[in-house]
């Protein structure tokens, strides 16, 4: 499918953010999916999601390979070339700016699905996939907590979708079997965050999360093939090697986890964020280990945004 030139002549409030919309920069109010959409139907879609630091958006282009790798993977047309993606991307954020004080930040976030289930008689005023580019602002207030008491780390009986069934490494709309291992976690501990296992009982990921354990001064993370690899988690792997921190991609059991000295999540909100428990069973060094605080540090000091007290002065 051929991209259409977006349109500027769509009316907006001064109050209300602006998405693009199939070829359109639109009110997100006005951005409306059809409900025979394939990814409403089946989740058949694929999206990543980035963030801002100071209103300036952190690795567009790794995200933006990663989303094309994502649809090349599911058979999507993305509708444009990946410049022209970024290129929107950007503008999307600009054309909300206005919306944000000084000390806030937007998610960013990149959406196609697979478009209406065309039947006959339809009158559906869009064919092909559906194009989606916006920006929200980030869950500071309700995540501030995380970063003050540290995450409580919990493991459902729900086992992650197994790569043979379906692969973790495309970042798809089909997000039920995480949902359902995080409902499980928050019916038994309202502040508990769920990593599920794989189906050989091994450390495996969150909703939108990726889990890393220190042992001995050795960095430790379950391995890409069974896991959606985080920009953030990839982002704290390169900071590793460059601080002389050890970095193993094992499978990682509750046996490593509960005698682990520290351990931390990774996410494109929260970066990084220290764990405190895992089932229960507090972390040897505390929440806030050496390397732990070692790499949030150099995390910083990359992106250039105190992003925890960012955090910490929402409480």
């Amino acid at each position: 499918m051929q991209e259409t030139a977006p349109s500027r002549a769509a009316p907006s409030r001064a109050n209300e953010r602006i998405v693009y919309f199939n070829g359109d920069f639109i009110p997100e109010s006005q951005a409306l999916v059809p409900y025979r959409d394939r990814s409403f139907l089946f989740g058949d879609g694929a999206f990543d999601l980035t963030r801002t630091f100071h209103h300036r958006i952190f690795k567009l282009d790794e995200h933006l390979e990663r989303f094309y790798a994502s649809l090349k993977a599911l058979r999507l047309d993305p509708t444009m070339p990946m410049d022209r993606m970024a290129e929107i991307t950007r503008e999307v954020v600009e054309r909300n700016l206005h919306l944000l004080s000084e000390t806030e930040d937007y998610w960013v976030g990149q959406r196609i699905t697979r478009g209406v289930m065309k039947v006959e008689g339809d009158n559906w005023d869009h064919d092909g996939p559906t194009v989606i580019i916006e920006c929200l602002p980030m869950p500071v207030a309700e995540r501030a907590h995380l970063y003050r008491d540290g995450i409580q780390v919990v493991t459902p009986s729900v086992r992650r979708t197994p790569p043979e069934a379906l692969t973790p490494r495309a970042k798809t709309h089909n997000y039920l079997n995480l949902v359902m291992g995080d409902l499980e976690v928050r019916a038994q501990n309202p502040d508990g965050w769920a990593i599920l296992l794989d189906m050989n009982g091994n450390l495996c990921e969150g909703m939108g999360s990726n889990i890393f354990l220190v042992k001995d001064g050795v960095l430790r993370t379950p391995r890409e093939q069974f896991v959606l690899a985080g920009v953030s988690r990839q982002t704290v792997i390169e900071l590793a090697e460059r601080l002389g921190i050890p970095v193993q991609q094992d499978d990682l059991d509750l046996y490593d986890a509960y005698n682990a000295d520290e351990a931390f999540i990774t996410s494109t909100s929260l970066c990084i964020c220290p764990v405190a428990k895992i089932n229960g069973t507090e972390m040897a060094a505390g929440a806030y280990g050496p390397v732990t605080q070692r790499l949030i540090d150099a995390y910083r000091d990359l992106v250039d945004c105190d992003f925890v007290q960012q955090y910490l002065d929402r409480l």
